[in-house]
C-alpha cells in the first residue's frame, strides 16, 4: 500500500442542490493538498434503494481512471417534495474521486443527473436496477451517454450505434470464453468441432441469463440458428450467483468438451474423441462486480461478437422453461 493510498480519507458527505454541487465539491477539494483532479469521465449508476450499498461497493472498487466523477441516483418512487443530494470526495488507488448521491423520484431525477455531469468526457450510463425502467429517465441519459451498461436480456435493450452497450453477464462470462476457446487450440480439437451436437451449460442462481449469452456465443461461432439444442441447469453454488460453473459440448461418437469449476478459481478440463482423452486444468478466477464493471467500462463491446450472440439469447426467452437442478 503507497503512502497517498494510507494518508487520504473520505471528505463529506456534505448536502449540496443541484446548482450547488461543484461549488460543494470545491470546498472539499480545497480541503486537500491535491492539485491535479481525475477529470476521466462520469459514470451514472441508476439504482433502486435496496441495492445502493452493493452499487456503492462496485463503485468502490473502480480506478479514477475510468470515471473521476460517480453519480448514484437512487430512485425512490415514493419520494416526495425536496430531493436529497450529498456530495463527497471518496479515496481510490491513491486518488480521491468525486461522488454525488441524489435520493428522489425518477421524475425528480430527469432534470437533475444532466447538470451535474462534468462536460467534454466519457459518458457511461449504469442501470443498476433489478426493475426494468418505466419512464423516459434511462432513454434521456442514453441520449448522452457514450456506453450503457445493464442487464440487456432482462430490460430487452438491444446493440444500437449510438452507444456502447455492455452486459455485466457477458463481461464476467469472458474467462470462461478464453477457456473453451483454449479447448480447441489443437488442430485435430478443431476438426472434431462439426461434430458437436448438443451443449449443456451450469450456472449457479436462478438467473441464466449470462449462460444464455454464453450459449449464444457457442451457438454463434458454431453456425447454430437457435438454442434449442442447448440445455441449462442449475448449478452447485460454488460461484457466484449468475456465474457459470460447467459447459459441456458433446456429439454422436463420444464426442465431448467439458469445463467443470473446481472451486472459486480452478476450472478441470476434458476433452475425448476418436482416440484423444485429455484432461488438464485452468485459472479461470470469478469476477467481481467490481472487475466486471471496470472491464466494461475500458473495454466497450464494438462489434459482431456481441450482437449475434444478444440476437439468438433474446429469440430464446420465449417461452423457454427455467432452468433443471443437477451439479456438474
Amino acid at each position: 500500500m503507497t503512502t497517498a493510498e494510507q494518508t487520504l480519507a473520505p471528505l463529506g458527505p456534505l448536502p449540496t442542490t443541484v446548482r450547488g454541487a461543484q461549488r460543494t465539491l470545491d470546498e472539499l477539494w480545497s480541503q486537500t493538498d491535491i492539485e491535479t483532479r481525475a477529470y476521466t469521465g462520469n459514470i451514472i449508476a441508476l439504482v433502486s434503494p435496496r441495492h445502493q450499498d452493493r452499487v456503492r461497493a462496485a463503485l468502490s472498487g473502480l480506478e479514477g481512471r475510468f470515471a473521476g466523477r460517480q453519480i448514484i441516483a437512487v430512485m425512490e418512487p415514493s419520494a416526495s417534495g425536496r430531493m436529497s443530494i450529498d456530495a463527497e470526495l471518496v479515496p481510490q488507488k491513491g486518488l480521491y474521486i468525486e461522488r454525488l448521491t441524489l435520493l428522489a423520484s425518477p421524475g425528480q431525477l430527469r432534470g437533475a443527473v444532466l447538470p451535474l455531469l462534468r462536460s467534454a468526457t466519457v459518458n457511461h450510463v449504469w442501470w443498476a436496477s433489478d426493475e426494468p425502467p418505466a419512464g423516459p429517465l434511462l432513454t434521456e441519459l442514453a441520449n448522452v451517454a457514450d456506453q450503457v451498461i445493464a442487464d440487456t436480456l432482462r430490460l430487452d435493450i438491444p446493440p444500437t450505434f449510438q452507444y456502447a452497450l455492455a452486459d455485466l453477464g457477458w463481461s464476467r462470462s469472458a474467462a470462461w470464453r478464453e477457456a473453451l476457446a483454449q479447448l480447441f487450440d489443437s488442430l485435430d480439437a478443431v476438426a472434431a468441432l462439426p461434430r458437436v451436437t448438443e451443449l449443456k451449460l451450469w450456472s449457479d442462481g436462478r438467473n441464466d441469463r449470462p449462460a444464455r449469452l454464453y450459449a449464444a456465443w457457442v451457438a454463434s461461432k458454431l453456425g447454430w440458428t437457435n438454442l434449442d439444442a442447448v440445455t441449462f441447469v442449475r448449478g452447485s453454488g460454488q460461484r457466484q450467483a449468475g456465474d457459470l460453473c460447467g459447459v459441456e459440448l458433446s456429439g454422436p461418437g463420444g464426442v465431448n468438451f467439458t469445463l467443470k469449476s473446481d472451486g472459486p478459481e480452478l476450472v478441470q478440463t476434458r476433452v475425448r474423441f476418436d482416440k484423444v482423452d485429455r484432461v488438464t486444468s485452468m485459472m479461470v478466477p470469478s469476477m467481481t462486480l467490481a472487475e466486471g464493471l471496470a472491464r466494461v467500462m475500458a473495454r466497450p463491446e464494438r462489434g459482431g461478437t456481441f450482437e449475434d450472440a444478444w440476437t439468438l439469447a433474446r429469440a430464446s426467452l420465449a417461452g423457454d422453461a427455467q432452468p433443471k437442478s443437477g451439479a456438474p
